[in-house]
């Protein structure tokens, strides 16, 4: 397959971590494809196309691969998406294709290439890529192409950051419309049909915020912070259980004027409740909220010398409540909290019947750290300062 223009601009590109926001029917995952077919071809290589799911990665570039590796193929196995090719060194080289639901068994690999395809639909990917994905480049010194079409303000627009950061990121912008293979008028008609920041979102590959988010007062700008509270007059900390999914601990500080200032946040997955404890006691917190749900593992938080109160499971009201919060600015978050603004800005309510997302429950994903902070926010009961003509006094209420 030949690239057009601006896919050659980035497979010419030798950046170790490449992340390419395109608008759909860019060519993105040709492109994909035509790096994996080169990269097998010319030296023993072991590489990983990552799909959102299993039935993605077959359904979008197993049949590709398949076809373009044909007269290099030496062995199939088409139940794991496995192929092992011949290359021009007189070796082979293997190439996988997984869903991103089972990232885990990628653990204890090793590869000397990964594409992570639609980066910004993959769940807990912060956690997945710190911990399963980034340690198998380690030995092989490997490349990573990321792609993807935007998704809110989340996880992968900080990914498409990054090379501000780190000069081993490069990031690449292109939308629909820099496809010479796509007809424009087909283009314009979408556009006339569409909402402004869905056609900005889907087609330009802009950055917009989610439609239907729940905590939509929620603003990078006036809410994240370096600053600090310069008078802490209590701590707390929320907890949501977790073991497959991640397990969070969100500390929170409260100053005089109650305002909550989050600094830290924990976010870990296959973590036992004994190690949870552990862990909270180190955030020497006066109180601690947590998942009613699970009375077992509040048993051992409590015989571990957490004093854990009792939490409202109204999702609806505590929902209320933090978003009153972000509208009078009393919460604080320090840029290091990335999970809780990666949920921040995807936290949803369902499609369906958009004029009445406000009265719904929120889609049950991209939560676990957003819930540890509802338990305590809205369940706790501030310090209120008092003023009387002759003292100030503060008043546990």
């Amino acid at each position: 397959m030949k690239l057009h223009k601006q896919q050659a601009v980035i497979a010419k590109d030798k950046t170790r971590f490449r992340v390419i926001c395109s608008g759909r029917r860019f060519g993105k995952t040709i492109l994909a494809c035509e790096e994996i077919k080169g990269k097998a071809l010319y030296k023993n290589t072991r590489i990983c196309y990552i799909a959102p799911t299993y039935q993605q990665a077959r359904d979008i570039a197993w049949q590709t691969l398949v076809k373009e590796l044909k007269p290099i193929i030496k062995k199939v196995n088409e139940s794991r998406l496995e192929l092992t090719v011949n290359n021009l060194v007189k070796g082979t080289s293997l190439i996988q294709l997984r869903g991103w639901e089972a990232v885990e068994t990628l653990r204890g690999q090793h590869f000397d290439f990964i594409v992570i395809d639609e980066v910004a639909m993959m769940r807990n990917f912060n956690i997945n890529w710190e911990e399963v994905i980034r340690p198998t480049l380690t030995d092989t010194r490997g490349e990573v192409m990321f792609i993807s079409t935007p998704k809110g303000f989340n996880h992968f627009y900080d990914l498409y950051n990054e090379q501000d950061k780190d000069p081993d990121f490069k990031s690449f912008h292109y939308t629909s419309y820099d496809n010479p293979h796509l007809p424009v008028d087909e283009l314009d008609k979408a556009k006339q049909q569409l909402t402004d920041d869905r056609f900005a979102q889907e087609y330009l590959a802009d950055f917009r915020k989610t439609q239907g988010l729940v905590y939509k007062e929620f603003n990078r700008e006036l809410h994240v912070t370096k600053e600090k509270p310069t008078q802490v007059i209590d701590k707390i900390a929320g907890i949501d259980f977790g073991y497959t999914n991640p397990a969070t601990i969100i500390p929170i500080e409260i100053d005089s004027d109650s305002h909550y200032w989050i600094e830290e946040e924990w976010y870990k997955t296959k973590q036992t409740t004994d190690q949870i404890a552990e862990q909270a006691l180190l955030y020497k917190s006066t109180k601690v909220y947590a998942d009613s749900a699970e009375p077992d593992r509040i048993q051992i938080l409590k015989k571990a010398g957490l004093n854990v109160r009792e939490v409202s499971k109204d999702i609806v009201a505590g929902v209320d409540h933090v978003r009153e919060l972000f509208k009078q600015g009393r919460i604080h978050i320090s840029p290091d909290c990335k999970n809780l603004i990666h949920e921040l800005e995807t936290y949803r309510y369902p499609d369906k019947k958009p004029e009445k997302n406000e009265d719904e429950k929120p889609i049950k994903e991209n939560d676990h750290a957003l819930d540890a902070l509802r338990y305590s926010l809205y369940t706790h009961k501030p310090t209120i300062r008092q003023v009387d003509p002759t003292t100030t006094y503060y008043v546990d209420l």
